[in-house]
């Protein structure tokens, strides 16, 4: 029995590959998909193609998308705001004291560049301060920040 593989099998492959992803969610099928369609592509230019020679391809052109994947579009990807993050991307900043805490009354503090869209906090902060001062922000409590003399 002589097998001969067309282009269509090569294309129909891919695709179903690249479906498959829908179920793996791990962003990995899709290239071999993407290279078993390249490889389709490439044997309806070239129908010569020996089935050694295109399952090599195939195999290279796979490494070679995932390696380029993981090496330059990835990074891409991640997410490098600290939107939802927000004690752990306030803590240890520095700012100036506007105006001290006392009492139940909260003071406000201004940082030199805006932190999670504002230059401005309200301050809790057992420290005694006075107004110029400069602070450390070691804790976040509701929306006011708790400092301490830096």
């Amino acid at each position: 029995m002589n097998l001969e593989i067309l282009y269509w099998h090569w294309i129909l492959f891919g695709i179903a590959l690249m479906i498959s992803e829908i179920f793996l969610a791990s962003f990995f099928a899709v290239w071999f998909g993407a290279a078993a369609v390249i490889i389709g592509g490439l044997l309806f230019l070239f129908p010569s193609l020996s089935p050694a020679l295109q399952v090599f391809s195939w195999t290279i052109s796979s490494t070679a998308l995932a390696l380029a994947w993981f090496k330059f579009l990835r990074p891409l990807a991640i997410d490098k705001t600290k939107a939802g993050l927000s004690k752990e991307a306030i803590t240890g900043e520095i700012g100036q004291v506007l105006k001290t805490p006392n009492g139940e009354e909260r003071g406000k503090l201004r940082f030199p560049a805006p932190v999670l869209g504002t230059d401005e906090w309200l301050i809790i902060s057992q420290d005694e301060l006075a107004i110029g001062d400069r602070v450390r922000v070691v804790d976040v409590s509701g929306n006011s920040l708790i400092v301490k003399k830096a």
